[in-house]
């Protein structure tokens, strides 16, 4: 893509952040985007030199964009309708226009790609092994789907490394725009059912994706997935889990908050893995994202161990806000929006404090999940103390009819709940007594929080 101007519709968006951090950090190229509403997120890329407008009409796009297709490549995210005036006007002038996912595919091409894919997991995994690489020696770009705690970016730039870790997204089909080098599976329970429509054929994208590995490559899957994989012939295959598999953990030692294993491999075994960011689930991912790691071949055991240990994590995924020791009190805050993800964030905040009052808010994220996964969200909820449940979080979906919060609410097998609209969340919490809070949901539901920690810090709340 010959171009040096890129325009971004849909800007503000995690993964589009990393592509405009990567064409900024190129000599020659001049980055624009429009975006719904300004956040954090939008005020950083300004900063860092993105032309960014909350204007969505053609008239906003900036001038030097305009009246030039020759020399501009605009990316989209397929949020946007296309009725969008901005995608109109780049569509009725003749611009090149392509998907994240495209882009992303042509940028990830030209290395070895580490490509992490899954209904949940592929963040934290892909995360872990960007950090196991970039803190060592050997280096990698990365294009991830969170902001890493221990960077402040969800993209790492390493112009001499030969690999590149990529968060594979199965919305849209994105992730068959990429041919991985290593591919990971994380899971494939079925989701963006508004995209696929059966889980057969939600199933059948994670096939065609192990199809895309290049020849030589390798196939990394976790064990017990209902996916028939069809990898070349010449692509290796390997299984993981936490107790079973080619990789997978021995000795796990849990005592005063730290998690620690050993990790068996085909070839030998690492000890003493000590997990940054000590939640029983990251004991999987870090298998994975270990096992992607070693099969580079460039990778020795003890900086992957030492990687592990100061992995702080990315943001929303588990994160901490508060904790307390005497009284004990904590809050947390996890992406999780699909039932499985909520039920294993639960948990694993249930494992971490045994016999404490739980109480989860709870954001359900798109109408469409909602009305799918209902009884699952419901079923996951119940195991909470305590339940208070926002009204549906709607990302790019009109309302369906008859589709609330309530057909969730209706089923959570609780004493303890509530369902109000999220205006109310930080007095409904302010007057909670709660020992241990967990918020979740990929919503906004985290733009409460620092209210939410300012009151649980004032003694006189």
């Amino acid at each position: 893509m010959p171009k040096n101007k890129i325009y971004f519709a849909g800007a503000g968006g995690i993964g589009m952040a990393a592509l405009e951090r990567y064409y900024l950090m190129q000599d020659g190229f001049k980055v624009a985007g429009y975006d719904r509403t300004p956040t954090a997120l939008t005020d950083a890329l300004i900063k860092e030199g993105v032309d960014m407008t909350f204007d969505d009409s053609a008239d906003a796009i900036p001038e030097e964009f305009k009246d030039c297709p020759e020399e501009v490549l605009v990316v989209y995210t397929p949020a946007l309708p296309d009725s969008h005036p901005q995608l109109k006007y780049f569509r009725d002038n003749g611009y090149e226009m392509v998907k994240r996912a495209a882009a992303l595919g042509h940028i990830s091409r030209n290395s070895k790609s580490l490509c992490f894919a899954g209904t949940h997991g592929k963040t934290t995994t892909s995360s872990m092994a960007a950090h196991i690489l970039h803190s060592s020696t050997v280096g990698c770009n990365a294009f991830l789907g969170g902001v890493l705690r221990n960077y402040g970016t969800n993209f790492l730039l390493a112009p001499d490394s030969p690999f590149t870790v990529v968060e594979a997204d199965e919305y849209d089909r994105s992730f068959h725009h990429l041919t991985p080098y290593i591919a990971v599976i994380t899971a494939t329970d079925p989701d963006h059912l508004d995209i696929y429509g059966t889980e057969e054929a939600y199933l059948e994208g994670f096939a065609h994706f192990t199809e895309l590995i290049v020849p030589g490559g390798k196939l990394i899957i976790h064990e017990g997935l209902k996916l028939k994989p069809r990898p070349g012939k010449d692509v290796e295959v390997y299984t993981y889990s936490r107790d079973h598999g080619d990789f997978h953990a021995e000795n796990i030692r849990r005592n005063d908050g730290h998690i620690t294993f050993d990790l068996v491999m085909p070839d030998g075994m690492i000890k003493d893995i000590e997990l940054g960011v000590p939640v029983e689930i990251n004991i999987e991912n870090a298998i994975a994202a270990i096992a992607a790691c070693h099969l580079t071949g460039e990778m020795d055991p003890e900086s992957m161990r030492h990687a592990m240990k100061t992995f702080m994590g990315p943001k929303r995924r588990f994160e901490f806000w508060l904790k307390e020791e005497s009284p004990v009190r904590a809050i947390i805050d996890d992406y999780a929006h699909h039932p499985d993800e909520l039920k294993a964030s639960i948990m694993s905040v249930k494992s971490l404090y045994p016999g404490r009052k739980l109480t989860v808010a709870f954001q359900p994220h798109l109408y469409s999940r909602t009305r799918d996964f209902a009884p699952e969200f419901a079923e996951a909820l119940s195991m909470a103390d305590s339940v208070i449940l926002l009204d549906i979080y709607p990302a790019r979906e009109e309302p369906i009819p008859e589709v609330t919060s309530k057909i969730i609410f209706d089923r959570i097998n609780c004493a303890d709940k509530t369902m109000i609209v999220k205006q109310n969340l930080i007095e409904t919490i302010k007057n909670s007594n709660f020992e241990i809070l967990l918020t979740a949901g990929a919503g906004d539901i985290c733009d409460y929080l620092p209210e939410i920690v300012k009151n649980a810090a004032n003694p006189n709340r």
